[in-house]
């Protein structure tokens, strides 16, 4: 299959539009990891994304009636962005259909690149499906964004970039994948030149379509897709992707949204450049990789896809990166209610710093507390915290990887609910956040259980988080999961959750 894409790859037509970008050592990584640690730097490409370079190759090959008919496409962003800039530069006319959740920064480009804008729906599948109607409807030429043999040779020419400035030998490339464009062009190129060399993919854990796909067989749709790394949020791989995939990349690794930001800080540090989610799994699968395998002195490359992200969204990115790099625990602990207290508890920390510290009088008895502790970026930090607090303290609770703490209970502690409110059950509710999302929320709620808790925090993201409690009575628990599955938002039922337990309930 790939010796096919190698003459696709080596007579591409990028570099009308496209740059060849540098490949750069990432010397704080490099140091910190033991291993010889190079960034392709795709986020330097004119519209900040490596999209640019299959959008124009697929589009530089329309013959002159197609060109004449105007192109379309459906985007997240920054494959439209590629289009239009393509278009621009090809004299096309282009149309490009973008999720309303997509980030500012991209749509805005759009259209300051000359690209005609359609915000429709709250995913990339909404998108898709109306792109595709007004393709049939005005006879529009679809540019996919990652499903055409174009569009993947277009992106195999980063690996003919990459073997060209690194020519010694190579352990391992750590691709992003969506819905394949990229690591199918790249797999293809260097498994046909370089075999030895490992090409592993990296997905987020909410958009994990290719993992599914290996672990499957075939190519699997997943459940629902949750969109911060926006530029990957892809339910299912492509079909001449996935042909490349099953056979020439070597393996998946998914990681976490906190292992994300603590990638995007990674290569700030070492770059001074702010990269998009999507653009930084390759960085966080790479260290992932190296902790598992525990290698040295390898040259692993990491490619940085695009840098299209929205300014508000760094302050979620921020909070989440102490987290993802394992420098911060989150912890809940139980106190003796009388003076001195507080400061055993900080004694008992020894030298580690205290980066929160919530709490508020509860009874007479004991204290909870709700606390940030910084520790050595390991497990064995976070072990040995608890392993010490426990022998001093008679309860203490991890909640360091607890979704509702982070995203909701650190904000509010503040003493439990009164007796007058029972029958309590709790639910962590996500949606489309955009202009108005809040208040449609609150509209489908409706007034059939009475709220008898709520916090919403805009964290910049693509999603609004919501955390809700309904006094609702026990024969009507069942009618309550019905009636949230018809407004068709993504719920978590937390009412058995810790950190609720413990501050809230």
């Amino acid at each position: 299959m790939p010796h096919r894409y190698i003459k696709k790859i080596l007579e591409a037509r990028v570099y009308d539009a496209a740059i060849e970008t540098p490949l750069d050592e990432a010397r704080g990584l490099t140091e910190r990891l033991g291993n010889r640690v190079l960034l392709k730097r795709e986020d330097e490409q004119p519209v900040y994304s490596f999209k640019l370079r299959g959008a124009y190759n697929k589009m530089a090959q329309l013959t002159d009636e197609e060109k004449a008919r105007g192109v379309i496409t459906a985007s997240a962003g920054n494959h439209a962005q590629g289009v239009a800039m393509a278009a621009r530069l090809l004299g096309v006319k282009a149309t490009i259909v973008m999720p309303k959740t997509t980030p500012d920064v991209k749509v805005n480009n759009v259209k300051r690149l000359g690209g005609k804008a359609v915000l429709i729906g709250d995913a990339f599948d909404d998108a898709r499906k109306h792109s595709e109607k007004l393709m049939e409807e005005k006879g529009l030429v679809y540019v996919h964004p990652y499903d055409d043999p174009d569009v993947i040779a277009g992106q195999g020419t980063i690996a003919m970039e990459i073997l060209r400035q690194e020519s010694g030998p190579i352990d391992a490339i750590f691709v992003p994948v969506g819905g394949g464009g990229l690591i199918a062009g790249v797999a293809a190129y260097v498994k046909y030149l370089r075999p030895e060399t490992k090409i592993i993919a990296v997905e987020s854990a909410e958009s994990a379509c290719l993992a599914l796909a290996m672990e499957k067989g075939y190519r699997a749709v997943l459940d629902q897709v949750g969109i911060f790394a926006d530029g990957v949020a892809v339910a299912q791989i492509g079909e001449n992707t996935w042909e490349i995939c099953k056979d020439y990349v070597d393996e998946v690794i998914t990681v976490s949204t906190d292992e994300i930001c603590a990638a995007i800080k990674d290569i700030f540090d070492d770059t001074r450049s702010v990269t998009e989610p999507a653009g930084a799994l390759g960085v966080a699968g790479l260290k992932k990789y190296v902790a598992r395998e525990g290698v040295s002195g390898q040259t692993l490359i990491a490619i940085d896809s695009g840098a299209n992200v929205n300014f508000d969204r760094l302050r979620h990115i921020a909070e989440r990166s102490e987290l993802g790099e394992q420098r911060e625990a989150i912890i809940a602990a139980k106190i003796p209610e009388k003076p001195g207290s507080f400061k055993q508890f900080c004694k008992v920390l020894d030298k580690r710093n205290i980066t929160e510290f919530n709490y508020r009088y509860s009874d007479d008895q004991e204290a909870i507390v709700f606390a940030g502790v910084q520790i050595r970026p390991n497990n064995d930090g976070r072990e040995e915290l608890l392993a010490e607090l426990s022998e001093h303290l008679d309860e203490v609770v991890d909640l360091t990887d607890d979704e509702t703490a982070k995203l909701h209970v650190r904000y509010m502690v503040g003493g439990h609910a009164p007796a007058s409110v029972d029958n309590e059950v709790v639910y962590r509710f996500e949606f489309p956040e955009r202009p108005g999302a809040l208040m449609k929320f609150l509209n489908k709620l409706g007034g059939r259980w009475n709220i008898s808790m709520f916090h919403y925090r805009n964290h910049g993201a693509a999603y609004g988080r919501v955390l809700v409690g309904m006094q609702v009575p026990e024969g009507e628990r069942e009618q309550v999961v019905q009636f949230l599955d018809e407004i068709g938002y993504t719920f978590y039922d937390e009412t058995d959750n810790p950190a609720y337990q413990l501050f809230l309930g």
